[in-house]
């Protein structure tokens, strides 16, 4: 290959040349002013990421410190645990959840083939069903997890 031989990838092909007037207003769907409207505009995507989480405007809330309780299934928990007695201190020993993991609800979906005990976590009403059909017991938890919201 020869100097004289290459040729562009996308022959004829113009680059927009954007905030300079024409049909869609003065700014040309750049916004206003800032670096991102200026030509040749670029930003470090880390530093772009570090800006969206700042507070910027009154009423900035921050995402809350505890989440949903993370739901388990029956089905799994009778499929993996060897024990009957479930609590979270057993689901951590099966492997189900993790420790930093405390707000845990029992959900209704799978079968379930073992008398299983639950002890000390919130369950649905499927699952609690399912559970006493079996000839288990379900015990309500003695504290529930707080739960904070967003300051």
């Amino acid at each position: 290959m020869q100097l004289h031989e290459i040729a562009p990838l996308h022959p004829g092909k113009t680059k927009k040349r954007v905030g300079r007037g024409g049909k869609r207003g003065d700014n040309s769907g750049t916004g206003h002013k800032g670096q991102k409207s200026r030509a040749g505009h670029k930003m470090n995507p880390a530093l772009h990421e570090m800006l969206i989480r700042i507070p910027k405007l009154r009423g900035f809330k921050n995402k809350p410190l505890f989440g949903k309780s993370m739901g388990i299934n029956i089905g799994i928990i009778d499929a993996k645990m060897t024990d009957s007695v479930v609590t979270l201190e057993t689901l951590v020993a099966a492997g189900l959840v993790r420790k930093s993991q405390t707000d845990i609800k029992v959900l209704g979906t799978g079968e379930v083939t073992k008398k299983l005990t639950v002890k000390g976590l919130p369950v649905s009403k499927a699952a609690k069903e399912k559970i006493e059909a079996k000839g288990g017991t379900v015990e309500a938890p003695t504290v529930k997890p707080a739960v904070k919201k967003g300051v």
